[in-house]
């Protein structure tokens, strides 16, 4: 398992509290009856690139979903930026990815029954 530094933890912990929020609000508006989670986000090691884990509940079109928010990755990284612009100096670009853990959990519930 690759470590990852304190600097690249607490970058970490920004973007997914912040991105949080993000899809908080705007979920309400473009993914009605759909609760998008940033489960986890690591930031690379020269902090160009933030790799964000989605848990998208309930998880029917996940993927459709997730293919929009990246379409829209660019106003979220804009949004981004204009909210954590006094903490970061420059916004790494976003890669989202599908977190499926809930649904493998799920899945092994249903084998243990």
């Amino acid at each position: 398992m690759k470590e990852y530094s304190t600097r690249q933890n607490k970058i970490g912990r920004l973007i997914q509290k912040e991105l949080s929020e993000l899809f908080r609000r705007e979920s309400q508006m473009l993914f009605r009856g759909k609760m998008i989670t940033v489960t986890v986000v690591r930031v690379t090691r020269d902090m160009s690139l933030a790799r964000c884990y989605l848990s998208i509940f309930p998880s029917e079109n996940a993927q459709e979903i997730l293919d929009n928010i990246n379409d829209r990755k660019g106003h979220l990284r804009g949004e981004l930026g204009r909210i954590v612009r006094h903490q970061l100096r420059v916004i790494p670009d976003l890669e989202f990815l599908l977190d499926d853990s809930l649904d493998y959990i799920e899945n092994i519930d249903n084998l243990l029954k």
